[in-house]
């Protein structure tokens, strides 16, 4: 039996493969960690309610600017 493995060559900055580097254990392929990092995990929004862990500066600021582009906004009617 044979096994056809398509293989593709990318370049990526030193940093990068470092931090690969470190990520990787015994016996794992680059290609098993990339594939690791980018499993796409659905989640439910409420997974994410609470976790913003920086300063309350930031959040107020984030919320400000929420609402300015909110009020910039114009409403539109779509026709189905």
């Amino acid at each position: 039996m044979y096994i056809c493995i398509m293989t593709k060559v990318i370049s990526i900055s030193d940093d990068a493969y470092r931090e690969l580097e470190k990520l990787k254990k015994n016996g794992e392929s680059f290609s098993e960690i990339v594939l690791e990092l980018t499993k796409k995990e659905k989640k439910p929004l409420s997974y994410f309610f609470g976790k913003w862990a920086g300063p309350k500066e930031e959040i107020d600021t984030m919320l400000k600017d929420i609402e300015e582009t909110r009020k910039k906004t114009k409403m539109r009617d779509v026709r189905l």
